[in-house]
């Protein structure tokens, strides 16, 4: 259980760096609007995904955690 702890926190900072460059590029996007319009919704749920996927990691996480 300690080891299955530990990777999922690894799996997790792996995914909150990426997350992280994931938010700069939908940042940067968005400010140079309206070039590039055509790429946002792309980004956007890129983005979105990550996020969703970094919150069910958490959430697997704190229960993992509970149980020990």
């Amino acid at each position: 259980m300690v080891q299955e702890i530990e990777e999922l926190k690894t799996k997790i900072r792996k995914l909150n760096s990426k997350a992280g460059q994931m938010k700069m590029d939908l940042h940067d996007l968005a400010e140079g609007l309206p070039t590039d319009y055509t790429q946002l919704m792309d980004v956007a749920a890129a983005t979105y995904e990550i996020y969703k996927q970094l919150d069910e990691l958490k959430q697997q996480l704190k229960q993992l955690e509970k149980t020990k």
